[in-house]
């Protein structure tokens, strides 16, 4: 444990580095962890889905929002997110950080602790990285899947008559960034779908299992998300109020509050990190169904119309 009065100038590099890593207990998939010049991992299936993510403080979260070890947990889960929608198994982790000198060791030891924390629910760990001074928090990370047999689930593979379905829930996340930007209190359980949002790890083999045709996770929004489905495999998607309304109706007390539109965060917000897919038929159990694909136009619909209001995320908006 770091003194709060120790920074990472104070402590260097390599004192920090090997109080992130002391303790730390490697998957099975982790041959080499930290302590050589690269990790070695296993691959079994003989192939390795990758993905790469990056978060910069004041962008994609704020420390007086979030807990460094809320930080940790969110910067695994959406990086997981894009594995699990693939239809893999995240198996290893690599994350580089940059921070100011003077940053309280403590606080990336939390940080690494939240990763740590995130990791182990789905049976992963951190197998290497960098650490380096920069003028604010930093953190990129890349994610390492195993496909274990399956073919992976593309964006391109969906078909006119597929259903559409979601695993996990939508709009929480944008709605309580909507509570923090607006400072109203309550409001705890949307608050930390925020800052660390929560994927339903293992459902996006359970899709690939199951026939998925194509798949994605929530990062950008709903409708821009699928968007990526619907151009990919050159159908047109149309979404049904009527199945998405348990995800209206929970974020209406809050959407009162702030005079705000609650389909707004339903279908443009981001960052629940759900998983959404299209199926020839019955979606598996913990998924249920939103859509269907048809051949009549590309894009997205709602209710059979153009959805006027926000769409997703845009990174240099």
């Amino acid at each position: 444990m770091a003194s709060d009065a120790e920074t990472l100038a104070e402590l260097g590099e390599f004192a920090v580095i090997e109080r992130l890593v002391a303790g730390r207990r490697q998957p099975d998939a982790v041959a080499v962890g930290p302590g050589d010049d690269a990790a070695v991992l296993y691959a079994p299936d003989g192939r390795m889905v990758v993905s790469t993510d990056m978060l910069v403080a004041g962008r994609h979260f704020r420390l007086d929002w979030s807990t460094p070890n809320e930080v940790g947990r969110k910067s695994i889960a959406q990086n997981a997110a894009d594995i699990e929608a693939m239809g893999a198994r995240p198996t290893a982790f690599v994350v580089a950080f940059g921070a100011p000198s003077d940053t309280p060791a403590e606080q990336v030891l939390q940080l690494a602790d939240g990763m740590w924390q995130e990791a182990g629910s789905m049976g992963a760990g951190i197998a290497g990285g960098d650490l380096v001074s920069a003028p604010q928090w930093v953190i990129s990370v890349t994610v390492l899947g195993d496909l274990g047999g399956r073919e992976p689930v593309r964006r391109s593979g969906a078909n006119p008559g597929d259903v559409v379905a979601v695993a996990g829930e939508i709009g929480r996340s944008a709605a309580g960034y909507a509570v923090w930007r607006n400072g109203i209190d309550g409001f705890d359980e949307l608050r930390m779908r925020h800052v660390a949002p929560q994927p339903l790890y293992g459902q996006g083999r359970v899709a690939a299992d199951n026939g998925a045709t194509a798949m994605t996770d929530v990062s950008d929004g709903l409708l821009a998300d699928l968007g990526h489905i619907a151009e990919a495999s050159g159908v047109g998607i149309d979404l049904s109020t009527a199945a998405l309304a348990a995800d209206r109706d929970a974020l209406a007390g809050v959407a009162e509050v702030l005079g705000a539109d609650a389909w707004a965060w339903v279908l443009g917000g981001g960052e629940d990190h759900a998983l959404v897919a299209t199926f020839p038929d019955t979606p598996p159990p913990g998924w249920r169904v939103i859509g269907r694909a048809h051949d009549n136009a590309q894009g997205v619909s709602v209710d059979g119309a153009v959805w006027q209001g926000n769409t997703g995320w845009q990174s240099f908006d």
